[in-house]
């Protein structure tokens, strides 16, 4: 596969040969336009996917309208290992934040593979371990921590992957309390008072983060 050394970072890069065969072997590429969804909350669910390129937003709607984001996914991710276990309707929504390519291997021949590699099972009980101590930690934080103390943790963690000191976080307010799960107005107020500090800047190009350890301890004050 051209893309074989996109396998050495996230998830992947922890990946046994089996999985790795096996996503080179069987997986069939999918290109999606910035904005273009994967999947939707509820369609069903058949696929084992890996990002090569890219980020993926993962979200859900309540019952009332709102939208909730759960989280934004980057090259070396692997999800929909559900739908292996347990194939049925998706429990989230993913979109492309940008032009973004993923490989899906199907159920039936993850499956297959699955019956001849013990690792490859290995793989995927680790990942849905991975899996549901991330649901656990995000429902606690959702339930527990104040507003504040969730926002840091959310912002922290959206911009770890980016290498800069002072990363740019291109969200807009609205999209931040949607990981947040809360409205614009609270979170606005909280960015201003983390401007006046010199923690963050936010523009409409985003918000750029300028003080790593002090939103760590804010991040830090209330943890669970």
């Amino acid at each position: 596969m051209k893309d074989q050394h996109l396998f050495d970072c996230g998830f992947l890069a922890e990946a046994s040969p089996a999985l790795r065969e096996t996503m080179a072997a069987l997986a069939t590429e999918t290109t999606l336009r910035a904005g273009e969804v994967l999947f939707e909350h509820g369609d069903p669910g058949d696929t084992l996917y890996a990002i090569l390129e890219g980020a993926l937003e993962f979200s859900v709607i309540s019952v009332g309208g709102r939208k909730l984001s759960l989280d934004v996914m980057h090259p070396g991710a692997v999800f929909g290992e559900i739908a292996l276990f347990d194939p049925g309707p998706r429990t989230a929504t993913v979109t492309a934040l940008e032009q973004s390519r993923v490989l899906g291997i199907r159920n039936a021949d993850a499956m297959s593979a699955l019956q001849r590699s013990p690792d490859f099972g290995i793989d995927m009980l680790r990942l849905a371990g991975k899996r549901m101590r991330w649901m656990g930690y995000q429902l606690s934080e959702q339930v527990f921590l104040p507003l504040p103390a969730r926002l840091a943790k959310k912002v922290l963690h959206l911009t770890s992957h980016i290498s800069d000191p002072e990363p740019l976080l291109i969200l807009s307010q609205t999209e931040l309390a949607e990981f947040a799960g809360a409205s614009r107005e609270a979170v606005s107020k909280i960015l201003s008072r983390w401007g006046r500090s010199g923690i963050v800047s936010a523009s409409r190009g985003g918000l750029r983060l300028l003080n790593r350890d002090a939103l760590r301890d804010l991040a830090d004050i209330n943890e669970i």
